[in-house]
């Protein structure tokens, strides 16, 4: 199925080509590109150049991701493939009872978990990279120190962020010191944060978790009322974890099991096998009605019973079980939509990078603040923005993702990794909240089964089902399409969330053992090569 790949068709408008290269990187900020050329250039491996990126993004796009994000990873080290969960728990401190009378944790003080980026960074490195973990944080040290100019979709995202956080000082002070958004092209600068990067460098992350950095965390948050301490941070551990796998044709899509989403897209693609999607042309509405489908169920599912692995009630065997998968197969009907019960994930703000070398080694790097910056709370002496990863949880007392002390959040950001016969084909991603898992399918179906290459699959325009299962389309969808789906009983919003249609980045390896790098022309960055 993956040979027939149409290297040559462009079938959408697009202002992006493919990059071919024996080195490549891409991702959602031109700067952090930079940086990880940058490393290749001086010797340095993918994990190298896509840990550059990452630490650059946290200071060139501060709306999507910063130094108190969490983290996932897959990399492919040129012998097997390694899934690495860097999310955060929440604080011992808590329980239940502590939100009593809360509806929903949205941001501040009582949304924060403990960030898992830098230990990812470390850990990373540590395992696979080849050069000195302090020379690739030097990019983001110097954009942080002397400032870069803001980037066009950035600076939108930022500017929409002023109105959510507008209470928060900490916020105005560190990204809005002039009253406003920074303008596109105008230099910003964090030189605090320079300052805790330099710490990171130093000490390999250490000092962020259980050094003066830590302390100086935990005081400010204390300060606020967080009762996030600091044994909660020295006792992070990111995790090494199997990726979890299910076939689409004669290829399989790896994802990290649970507390994420990426089991998801996992249920979505077996449906859709067992449906035989292969047989109905792309962007037809039978195509998209049966993706619309398996993605409804698939959340169904999710919603239900995905938590923190250790609290799950079921299994991940149990939601990727045969039986089921071709049960609900079965069940769609390919002239009529089905009415969901249950909601689905949230919308977020995240980044997502992916890179590959010359000697095999490809890796697939997400980190997140959730919802834009995150919490809003930001310690103008560190220049550290936290996540809000407490929105994940659940406030019902029986569901498995709960809230409690010391527990991982169910997580929307998802790495993804393809593979054919045992050897690696493609590592991906789709950053943007729940879009994430359904973009996912989207690239694979298009891919896999249509066989157009990764920078025409990333240009088509895309659909997703919202909070209340109504379909929004992008511009540019067939308009008779849509028809023809709203005919069948799909909801179709005319409301566009923020996030709706996420970005992509793509690196697909050629059989001659170079790569194809795609990226989203629906964000800022590129594909480069070296």
């Amino acid at each position: 199925m993956h040979s027939d790949i149409r290297w040559d068709e462009f079938p959408y408008p697009s202002r992006r080509v493919p990059v071919f290269a024996r080195n490549v990187i891409a991702t959602s900020q031109p700067l952090a590109v930079q940086a990880g050329v940058h490393m290749f250039r001086q010797g340095g491996n993918a994990v190298d150049a896509a840990l550059a990126a990452a630490a650059a993004l946290t200071v060139t796009e501060p709306c999507s991701n910063g130094l108190g994000s969490d983290a996932f990873a897959i990399v492919w080290d040129g012998q097997s493939l390694h899934g690495l969960n860097a999310s955060g728990r929440s604080p011992r401190a808590w329980s239940l009872g502590r939100f009593e009378g809360v509806h929903e944790i949205t941001t501040g003080w009582e949304s924060i978990t403990v960030p898992g980026c830098v230990d990812a960074w470390s850990k990373l490195s540590r395992r696979f990279g080849k050069l000195d973990f302090s020379q690739l944080l030097e990019p983001a040290i110097d954009y942080a120190q002397y400032g870069y100019p803001v980037s066009p979709t950035v600076q939108g995202l930022w500017t929409d962020a002023r109105e959510t956080y507008r209470d928060f000082e900490g916020f105005n002070q560190v990204f809005c010191p002039k009253g406003r958004a920074p303008v596109v092209g105008e230099l910003f600068g964090n030189t605090a944060m320079a300052g805790t990067l330099r710490c990171i460098a130093e000490s390999h992350g250490e000092d962020f978790y259980r050094g003066r950095t830590a302390r100086r965390i935990v005081e400010f948050l204390n300060r606020g009322g967080s009762v996030l301490s600091e044994d909660d941070l020295a006792d992070h551990r990111s995790e090494w974890v199997e990726p979890i796998r299910k076939s689409l044709g004669n290829v399989q899509l790896c994802e990290i099991p649970p507390n994420g989403q990426g089991i998801a897209a996992l249920i979505a693609l077996g449906i859709l096998d067992y449906a035989g999607i292969e047989k109905y042309d792309v962007d037809t509405a039978d195509s998209v009605h049966l993706q619309i489908e398996a993605v409804k169920a698939a959340f169904q599912l999710v919603q239900a019973h995905v938590a923190d692995r250790d609290h799950m009630h079921v299994s991940v065997d149990d939601l990727l079980d045969e039986t089921r998968l071709s049960d609900v197969a079965a069940g769609i009907d390919i002239n009529r939509a089905s009415d969901p019960l249950h909601g689905r994930p949230g919308d977020g703000g995240t980044v997502y990078l992916t890179a590959a070398d010359e000697g095999g080694v490809m890796v697939s790097f997400i980190q997140s603040n959730f919802w834009g910056f995150g919490s809003g709370v930001v310690d103008p002496t560190t220049g550290i923005s936290f996540q809000n990863r407490a929105a994940g949880f659940s406030l019902d007392p029986a569901h498995p993702n709960c809230i409690s002390g010391g527990k991982r959040p169910f997580h929307t950001i998802i790495p993804g990794f393809v593979m054919h016969d045992e050897s690696p084909l493609m590592s991906f991603g789709v950053m943007g909240g729940h879009m994430q898992a359904q973009g996912h399918v989207q690239m694979m179906v298009r891919i896999f089964c249509h066989g157009q290459n990764p920078q025409a699959a990333s240009d088509a325009p895309r659909w997703f089902v919202d909070d209340k299962y109504d379909v929004v389309f992008e511009s540019g969808f067939d308009v008779d399409v849509q028809r023809a789906l709203r005919q069948r009983g799909h909801r179709l919003s005319a409301t566009t969330p923020l996030f709706a249609f996420g970005g992509a980045q793509l690196i697909y390896r050629l059989e001659n053992g170079f790569y194809c790098a795609a990226s989203d022309h629906r964000k800022d960055g590129h594909a480069a090569g070296y």
